[in-house]
């Protein structure tokens, strides 16, 4: 009977590791399951010693676009609720007719499943096509038997995002045309206009408005430094970036960015969505709350979220209910606190859970709604504004000289 070697969780969460003797990995995770252990990965043992697989790779994968990650995911998702295991599905997907790395990388997984990793694991080995919040949410799917339950969600988020994605570029391409147009004029006019302006006007010898005196500083300043203004912003650039890779940059823009006008809304909505919805997943296929939060807490990329659901779970785990955790940890809604702490007292809080996600799911395709609504008049306001600046400045510098010689003139 072969040894297989087993990383599995406790009911607190804690990481397991061990071995064990079974007839196959199906009984491997059933005697697993048996000691009331959460298995993450079942693999068999090489030349008797528990020791797990490696698996060689050969060429690089191609990374999936996002339509081909959609793909790859709704197809899997939809084979494994039709009742095949992880490797039938793997197969069919990678042995359909048409050429893609949609094959190569279900190919790719299936071997490495069959060599013994854990599916989220297999994953993590695909190159930077799954990202880390995929990975998460499927180790936090095997863990709690849910596999198909969360990768439909998944489906549903990759397809928000994929339509955010559209609507936002369909959104930003008559404002981009515009604003490109208003860049082209806006150099013309400094380039060529405002110098000609600029000696015209000065033969007048007439006092000109602020605001023409300060087109015509612009423009001589942009004309002899336009080489030190590149280099700044560029200096800039890389200067905003390095700082936001940084751990003290990235907590802050983390934080920053749920703030932010029009799109924290939309952040935050997708957040609470996102959480409700896997909690109740996992809470309905059997894993503890505790555990849940914790699997849940790794899925999340914002740094900022994480700490607060590392409170969370602390307070959780010392026994607080789940609302009351919220409420205290202060930036959840007051409605969504209520929610749960309904459904805490009729003992249904993966219903409750359910119903919460549905709100914010409604909430997020609002806020999404007036995201793209509100990107293409604000781009055209901003264009409009700069141009009626540089032509408000030239009028009234030329208004002013044609007045100042009608005075000469009488």
């Amino acid at each position: 009977m072969p040894d297989f070697f087993y990383k599995a969780t406790d009911a607190a969460g804690e990481p397991i590791e061990g071995a064990l003797s079974a007839a196959n990995r199906a009984e491997a995770y059933r005697i697993v399951r048996g000691r009331g252990l959460q298995p993450v990965s079942v693999r068999e043992s090489t030349g008797g010693s528990v020791q797990p697989k490696t698996l060689a790779h050969g060429e690089a994968l191609p990374r999936l676009t996002g339509a081909q990650l959609l793909y790859f995911t709704e197809e899997l998702a939809e084979l494994l609720e039709a009742g095949l295991q992880l490797d039938g599905a793997l197969r069919v997907i990678a042995e359909r007719q048409e050429k893609s790395g949609v094959r190569l990388v279900a190919a790719r997984l299936r071997q490495s499943v069959r060599s013994g990793s854990g599916f989220s694991e297999a994953l993590r080995d695909c190159g930077g096509t799954f990202d880390p919040l995929y990975c998460n949410l499927v180790a936090a799917a095997e863990a709690g038997g849910a596999l198909p339950q969360i990768l439909k969600r998944q489906c549903a988020q990759l397809e928000l995002v994929e339509d955010l994605r559209s609507r936002v570029l369909s959104s930003l391409l008559y404002p981009s045309i515009v604003f490109a147009s208003a860049i082209v004029l806006l150099f013309v006019f400094l380039t060529f206009l405002v110098p000609q302006l600029s000696s015209l006007l000065g033969k007048t010898g007439q006092k000109l408005p602020f605001v023409t005196l300060a087109l015509i500083w612009v423009s001589e300043f942009c004309a002899q430094w336009w080489w030190a203004i590149i280099a700044a912003i560029g200096l800039c650039s890389v200067g905003i970036r390095s700082a936001l890779h940084t751990p003290k940059g990235r907590a802050w823009w983390h934080r920053a960015s749920l703030a932010l006008p029009v799109v924290g809304p939309v952040l935050r909505a997708r957040f609470f969505a996102e959480m409700l919805q896997t909690l109740s997943t996992l809470v309905s296929n059997g894993v503890t709350l505790l555990h849940g939060i914790n699997l849940l807490m790794a899925a999340t990329g914002n740094i900022y979220l994480q700490g607060l659901l590392a409170k969370i779970v602390a307070m959780v785990g010392e026994g607080t209910s789940l609302a009351s955790a919220l409420r205290r940890a202060g930036f959840f809604p007051p409605v969504l606190v209520d929610i749960l702490a309904v459904g805490e007292q009729t003992g249904d809080i993966a219903n409750a859970l359910a119903r919460a996600a549905r709100r914010y799911d409604r909430e997020l395709t609002s806020r999404i709604g007036h995201l793209t609504t509100l990107i293409q008049p604000a781009v055209i306001l901003l264009v409009a504004g700069f141009v009626g600046i540089i032509a408000y400045s030239m009028i009234a510098g030329i208004l002013t000289s044609v007045s100042s010689l009608r005075g000469g003139i009488r």
